[in-house]
């Protein structure tokens, strides 16, 4: 078993329990902050972006590209002086290291919240996790609530940002299928909640949801997250294409025991409403925009 493996297992069991102070950790997720030893270190406004930048790249980066990242615009010799003065800001030993090409790197002793996150996120999607989450029930995720830096706005960390959210997404709604087929039906729909609430307007995330909410025999509930969804593309985009909710929210005859208009959702990782059989069908009626009505 690798060693990232391991570590990735370790912070499924452990996410949501609280641990000493490290003595070096850098905070990237909401927002910057160094710590030393449990207290907050402050740096000058150069060194932050420098540290935030490794902090995000985990990988020894050349100075030269690292500068053209850190200043674009700026001539390189320019440049390569704004980031020694930023070296030279940075000062926290063991914070900083360079391998024996020269290129710059956190130290390995460092903590980033992100590097963490990312475990998290591979952990999530490891083959032990279905067995982790009968044992224990939802690992913590908080640490896949926030975005990298939010209110930065330089170019290199808009991509790290975007590609974070869609894998932080992706572990939720798939922690969620999980916890649904694992009967852990409260757990399922806190975690898929914590995707909607990141992008509500995603298919995918809002169908984790409702898939949790109807396991759990919440009919009422996953309606209305479908009702809403549909608000919103209303009004993002002005129709309501065809969706996997459309098929997972088909609707039945009047005459089945929820009621006119009212939907049955589909079997998807042992998704039911308990109590509920679906009568013989004697003819269905059409919901505008489903395939089958031509519309």
């Amino acid at each position: 078993m690798s060693d990232d493996h391991c570590r990735s297992s370790e912070i499924i069991q452990h996410a949501a329990a609280e641990t000493a102070p490290v003595p070096i950790a850098v905070r990237v997720l909401g927002a910057f902050g160094l710590r030393v030893d449990g207290h907050a270190i402050p740096l000058p406004v150069d060194s932050r972006r420098l540290v935030a930048y490794l902090a995000v790249h985990p990988r020894p980066q050349p100075t030269a590209a690292l500068a053209a990242d850190l200043w674009p615009g700026v001539a390189p010799a320019p440049a390569a002086r704004l980031l020694d003065e930023a070296v030279a800001g940075v000062d926290v030993p063991g914070l900083l290291a360079a391998d024996d090409r020269g290129r710059l790197h956190l130290a390995d002793e460092v903590v980033v919240d992100l590097a963490e996150a990312m475990l998290l996120v591979r952990g999530l999607t490891s083959a032990e996790t279905m067995r982790t989450v009968r044992e224990i029930g939802s690992p913590g995720t908080e640490l896949l609530e926030a975005e990298v830096l939010p209110s930065w706005t330089a170019p290199w960390i808009a991509v790290e940002r975007e590609r974070f959210r869609q894998l932080r997404l992706s572990a939720l709604e798939g922690l969620s299928g999980l916890l649904t087929a694992a009967d852990r039906h409260a757990d399922a729909v806190t975690v898929a909640r914590r995707a909607v609430a990141t992008a509500p307007s995603r298919e995918r995330s809002r169908r984790a949801l409702v898939e949790a909410l109807l396991a759990g025999g919440q009919v009422a509930e996953a309606l209305a997250e479908y009702d809403e969804f549909q608000r919103l593309l209303r009004n993002s985009v002005g129709a309501t294409p065809d969706s996997e909710l459309d098929r997972l929210l088909a609707p039945l005859d009047p005459g089945w025991p929820l009621g006119p208009g009212l939907h049955r959702p589909a079997q998807r990782w042992g998704v039911g409403m308990p109590g509920a059989a679906r009568p013989p069908q004697r003819g269905r009626r059409l919901a505008a925009g489903t395939p089958a009505s031509g519309r």
